[in-house]
């Protein structure tokens, strides 16, 4: 039997964003999260411990939108695997933290062949 505690739950979003960077790293033909500036016009592959500088979460009113800095594989189709992306962050930040997702939007920074 549960039991209903009133209150309000606040999540950061810093861990929204981690939430967000971990469930992309699992798409297919993910390479890995960039940083949001191109230097040089090259993109920067971020290690796992810097995976929220790839990922952007402004709050609205409507719930959360997200940008997703990302490095896609080589050979891949870009619109399929940018599609999947989307869909599997909507999916995880409602099924796991209960937040709405308005938007997300997918910027692929770079292209890299996987070794």
């Amino acid at each position: 039997m549960s039991v209903k505690v009133k209150g309000e739950i606040n999540i950061a979003n810093d861990v929204l964003a981690d939430v967000a960077g971990y469930a992309a790293l699992e798409c297919y033909g993910i390479v890995g999260m960039a940083s949001q500036s191109l230097r040089d016009g090259v993109a920067q592959l971020l290690s796992r411990d810097k995976l929220r500088k790839g990922v952007c979460i402004e709050g609205t009113e409507d719930g959360v939108k997200v940008d997703l800095y990302v490095i896609i594989e080589h050979g891949t189709n870009l619109t399929e695997v940018s599609h999947n992306l989307a869909d599997r962050v909507r999916y995880v930040l409602t099924s796991m933290a209960d937040v709405p997702v308005e938007s997300v939007d997918v910027h692929v920074q770079g292209i890299k062949v996987r070794k």
